[in-house]
């Protein structure tokens, strides 16, 4: 990943941060956004040490269209151009849909869905523009298999991967890739805030009885930004301890 410049949604967290320190790590030079949460932007960029002069934080909302274009420009001036995108903002609210109301849908909705579109459609006329561009989106396996109390998590997740597969159709003949990550329980805040007799429960499914690290998502997500991965495109990486096989 040496001299790649990329952009990461959602890269002060979780998945997003490991993703952020991994390029870094891997000598890219990398912007990320972060919703509200300054403090933990900041947090990020001190854990970097000397990388961090090669890092950005941008504050953005994922909903927001147009300040979905005005992050992708910001980006490419900072980063003196971009190679690829990390479409990993996203949020769960997760209901039984007969106590789900309409807000709870329509957030996830346009944080998780509507996010991907307006990063993609942001950054997709550059990359046909230079003939060249990876983009990866984090799905879930939520997605793949459903899980109850996540309707609309899971039809945010399932639209990315059907998002994914129809947008590399578009535009192989550009140069451009564009896959999707889908993880399973991975040990995040998401994975903290389930009940302990849930965990206890899902780790019981999990073949390999446990979670899985953001660390190991990472690696995923930079093998499809490198150019090991030139011809994989339109798929869908599972990354899930064999929940889903």
């Amino acid at each position: 990943m040496e001299g790649q410049k990329i952009l990461v949604t959602g890269g002060s967290r979780g998945i997003g941060r490991a993703t952020v320190a991994n390029l870094a790590e891997q000598g890219a030079t990398v912007a990320f956004t972060y919703k509200s949460n300054a403090e933990a932007a900041e947090e990020l960029l001190a854990e970097l040490g000397e990388k961090a002069s090669r890092v950005f934080a941008i504050q953005a909302d994922s909903k927001d269209f147009t300040q979905a274009c005005q992050t992708v420009e910001k980006a490419r001036e900072l980063l003196g151009g971009l190679d690829g995108l990390v479409i990993n903002a996203g949020m769960n609210r997760d209901k039984m849909l007969f106590t789900m109301s309409e807000q709870d849908w329509d957030e996830i909705m346009e944080t998780n869905l509507k996010g991907t579109f307006n990063y993609a459609r942001a950054v997709i006329y550059g990359f046909i523009k230079q003939q060249a561009g990876r983009i990866v989106c984090i799905s879930s396996v939520s997605g793949l298999i459903g899980v109850p109390g996540q309707v609309n998590y899971s039809a945010t997740k399932a639209g990315q991967i059907g998002f994914v597969r129809t947008l590399a159709k578009e535009v192989a003949r550009f140069g451009i890739t564009v896959n999707a990550v889908a993880p399973g329980f991975i040990a995040t805040e998401m994975w903290d805030r389930i009940p302990e007799k849930e965990r206890t429960r899902f780790l019981q499914e999990i073949p390999v009885h446990r979670p899985g690290s953001p660390q190991e998502v990472a690696d995923a997500i930079s093998f499809l930004l490198s150019p090991k991965a030139a011809y994989i495109t339109g798929s869908t990486l599972v990354i899930d301890g064999g929940l889903s096989a």
